[in-house]
């Protein structure tokens, strides 16, 4: 398993985000060198854990329990074949692009080393956007990016560190619960009775999909 490249994004301004500025930085490239990650800081003024890297609209995106996104080379080589056309590392708008790892089947909780320092917490499943659609330009991209259900994985920063491509990414703690980031994006999307599965991750769940899990079975008891 290891990393193929370091992706940053610099702001761009674009017709397809509701962002404050109409910018956004999800065309990400891959870094030419060595690339610092630390902890943004809370949702809503931290942008991302990478150096360098612009995160325009911090109602939605960033922040400590989405510093880091990562999406497989192997889920970009799928949809390459779907789409007929090239998808460089980045493309997808993240950070981190790997090989040999399966992002989507990562459990909730679970941590990567990255190189010799950093150390990542899998918290969440990415959700499709307005704004992804209109960078990829493709016609239902949101509703085919769903029913892929291959969504990549939010991370944070649990150790800060350099990282660069070619670095080697090792598992180092693997939660004993089935609570995956796939499970996460389903009961995000299209199957909120999955919500509750999600609770044996509580203490590694990013906060949002823990409050969306409680409300869930509060309101099921409620009706009971």
């Amino acid at each position: 398993m290891k990393l193929l490249t370091v992706n940053v994004g610099r702001p761009k301004v674009v017709d397809c985000t509701d962002a404050p500025g109409g910018a956004t930085g999800i065309d990400k490239q891959p870094a030419d060198g060595p690339v610092r990650v630390t902890d943004p800081g809370p949702k809503g003024t931290g942008g991302s854990g990478l150096a360098g890297d612009t995160v325009c609209d911090l109602r939605h995106h960033g922040g400590s329990d989405q510093a880091v996104y990562a999406f497989a080379r192997e889920e970009l080589d799928v949809w390459e074949r779907e789409l007929g056309r090239p998808l460089a590392n980045g493309t997808f708008g993240e950070n981190l692009t790997t090989s040999g790892l399966d992002v989507s089947g990562a459990k909730i909780g679970e941590r990567w080393r990255i190189g010799p320092d950093l150390v990542l917490e899998v918290t969440s499943s990415r959700i499709p956007c307005r704004t992804f659609a209109g960078h990829l330009d493709e016609k239902r991209w949101v509703k085919r990016f769903t029913q892929a259900a291959a969504p990549g994985a939010y991370l944070r920063v649990i150790e800060p560190g350099e990282i660069r491509s070619g670095d080697p990414v090792e598992i180092v703690h693997r939660p004993d619960h089935d609570a995956t980031v796939k499970l996460d994006f389903l009961a995000s999307t299209t199957r909120r009775e999955l919500l509750p599965k999600l609770l044996p991750a509580r203490d590694a769940l990013h906060p949002e999909s823990l409050r969306a899990a409680l409300k869930y079975v509060e309101k099921a008891a409620a009706d009971d």
